[in-house]
């Protein structure tokens, strides 16, 4: 049905064109104008759409009860799961909203009225150790929102915590049990605050976040000011690198991969009505949780769960883009992977729930197939293993993942290809690259599917598995498992190229199917590779917070001026207009607005700069996690930069560190 390309230069020509012309789209249209988000989306689905019509009509074998004829058929299943996924994400990003102008209307027309309605701030925590969940608690506790009362729900009913919240104002609460996982504490805390404080507005927070000052004030004004909003959102935003921008060594050149989803997916599902909570972050009116019987906890995703329960009812969740809170994301390889799998399965839940959005009624067509673009996106994972085992198992078992010469790849897939990398990089404003994408994918690919298969066996049941953060990280950490799985498809896939030349029965002029496959065996590779340097952690230190401001040093009876560059709660980083008076280990106390004279010594020093290590009283300790938690400070990139990104990469590889 389709035309065999005659010759390579043809070809070439006509992808070097579609380059070209995808460019010049991305370098003239404003992803901000939905115009120009519709012309780019045609076209990239366009590209898409004759790609699959191509692979179904011209690269399948004859059907036969046989390997050859059923393994490209399961590859082009999974394949067509992937193809569908991307096609509805390219039509939900045709629209978008941004509710910062209705918040700030919102905000000015609660200040008039003179109210300010209670809100009940409700910190989940589960064994996190008090530098982390501090940081949640005083940032809470300091919020511009006189009106608010602080409830630590401890599900592990800790006498240490009980004694911090007495020393601070905070509440403490716990519960006989854990029944429930978090839905169930949160319920606990429901019911408890309704007999005390009642307040109208909950703020639901992860002991990890801490809160903006101005969090509440931005999203309480604006959950009240329709009748149908129940919960206003906001992003996730995180002050230290996950474990793959950390362990490649690109935390400032490639952004973590929940930013495409909180800073462009959101707002495009908010545009649609389809926004939903994400756990943490949120504001909820009560009257709407007693309306449906407090907390989902049906399935381990309560959050996504409590959308689509209030979505039934005619109640919204909104989406504001603000970074308004500031969290710990994973930091380390296994705890990224459960914390995948975990959403994995909670959605896989919720889809089976019998109220749920694919079985019950009283939802709408759009609300039904964003729920299922949300599922299409766990079930896409297993396509990646087929991906990276492909090659190997066509040049060792002489099993093609589906017949094409490498003429027809470059004729009708490499314009796909061009066309949803360049249209997600313009979409997203830079927050997406290729290889590393498909790196990042590759990491949980694994796990994934073997949760998306046991949860066809026993889908509910199994325990909450709670993500754990904090701790010594401070020494490098192999895992050895996943390591191996990699190590393993990178060497066979780079044995496959060498087999393909060196093999007895090799032919003397490679065909070009071959070519094809010697391709996708070096990407294969590639990406493997990179997975497999993520399998070695590096250790952690302290993340500095960028600050610009002025301070001040003492030294043997005189006050200097500097200016302090980053801030941690036991560092700094400082630069002097004088230099030759700083030693290391010489006592220099450092003065800062707000904290005084802070007890500092000299770590090291360098050509510009002085590092202190700083000893804070206890009093200046606390005021220092506000300052630096509860401030719009990012230390990760909000933009990605392949050249950043490979120059981290070299690194890793072949100086491994």
């Amino acid at each position: 049905m389709f035309p065999l390309p005659r010759d390579a230069a043809s070809v070439l020509t006509t992808d070097l064109g579609v380059l070209l012309g995808l460019l010049v789209m991305a370098r003239l249209l404003d992803p901000t104008r939905w115009r120009d988000r519709a012309l780019f989306a045609a076209t990239a689905a366009s590209f898409l759409l004759i790609y699959t019509w191509w692979r179904w009509q011209d690269t399948l074998p004859a059907f036969d009860l046989t390997l050859q004829a059923l393994w490209p058929r399961l590859f082009i299943a999974l394949e067509i799961v992937a193809v569908l996924y991307t096609l509805m994400s390219i039509l939900i990003l045709t629209r978008s909203v941004d509710r910062s102008g209705q918040a700030d209307a919102a905000q000015r027309a609660l200040a008039a009225r003179g109210e300010q309605p209670a809100v009940d701030i409700f910190i989940c925590t589960y064994d996190e150790p008090m530098e982390i969940v501090e940081r949640s608690i005083l940032a809470a506790l300091a919020l511009d929102y006189a009106n608010k009362t602080v409830w630590v729900l401890d599900d592990t009913r800790r006498d240490w915590l009980r004694t911090f919240c007495d020393e601070v104002g905070a509440r403490h609460l716990t519960r006989p049990d854990n029944k429930g996982a978090k839905a169930g504490n949160l319920n606990n805390a429901l019911a408890a605050t309704a007999q005390q404080s009642n307040a109208p507005v909950i703020l639901v927070l992860d002991a990890d976040f801490a809160p903006r000052r101005d969090f509440l004030l931005r999203t309480v004004a604006l959950l009240l000011s329709e009748p149908d909003i129940a919960v206003v959102q906001t992003p996730q935003f995180y002050y230290n690198p996950d474990p793959i921008q950390h362990n490649l060594l690109a935390s400032r050149h490639w952004v973590d991969d929940q930013r495409f989803f909180f800073d462009v997916f959101q707002p495009a599902k908010d545009a649609w009505g389809c926004a939903f909570c994400v756990g943490t972050s949120f504001v909820v009116r009560r009257e709407r949780l007693m309306e449906i019987g407090g907390f989902p906890h049906a399935a381990i995703s309560e959050d996504l769960n409590l959308t689509y329960t209030l979505l039934k009812r005619g109640h919204r969740t909104v989406w504001l883009n603000e970074p308004l809170s500031f969290g710990l994301s994973a930091e380390g390889v296994p705890e990224y992977i459960t914390q995948r799998a975990r959403w994995c399965l909670g959605t896989i839940q919720v889809a089976l729930l019998r109220d749920g959005p694919m079985r019950s009624r009283g939802y709408s067509f759009t609300q039904r197939w964003h729920f299922l673009h949300g599922v299409l996106n766990w079930l896409c994972k297993p396509f990646m293993v087929l991906l990276l085992i492909a090659p190997p198992i066509y040049w060792f078992a002489g099993l093609p993942a589906f017949e094409a010469d490498y003429l027809s790849f470059l004729r009708y897939g490499v314009p796909a290809l061009l066309g949803t990398i360049i249209y997600m990089g313009w979409i997203s404003r830079a927050k997406t690259l290729p290889l590393f994408m498909e790196a990042t994918h590759a990491v949980t690919c694994f796990a994934i599917t073997a949760t998306l298969l046991s949860s066809l066996v026993r889908p509910f049941g199994r325990p909450f598995k709670v993500t754990d953060k904090g701790g010594d990280r401070s020494q490098p950490r192999v895992h050895g498992k996943l390591a191996t799985i990699f190590g393993l498809i990178a060497a066979s896939s780079a044995a496959a190229i060498v087999w393909a030349f060196v093999s007895p029965n090799a032919a003397s002029e490679i065909s070009s199917i071959d070519y094809f496959n010697l391709l996708w065996a070096g990407i294969a590779m590639l990406i493997a590779f990179i997975a497999f340097l993520v399998c070695f952690e590096l250790p952690r230190a302290e993340d500095l917070f960028p600050t610009d401001e002025a301070g001040w040093l003492a030294q043997g009876g005189a006050v200097v001026p500097c200016r302090v560059e980053a801030l941690s709660l036991s560092s700094a980083r400082v630069a002097l207009s004088r230099r030759g008076m700083t030693k290391p280990g010489s006592a220099m106390p450092l003065h800062l607005d707000g904290l005084g004279w802070i007890d500092a010594s000299v770590d090291a020093v360098s050509k510009k700069t002085t590092h202190l290590h700083l000893q804070p009283t206890e009093a200046q300790r606390r005021q220092l996690v506000v300052r630096l938690f509860s401030s719009s400070c990012g230390i990760i990139t909000g933009r990605a930069g392949l050249r950043g990104a490979l120059a981290g990469l070299a690194r890793r590889g072949f100086v491994g560190r």
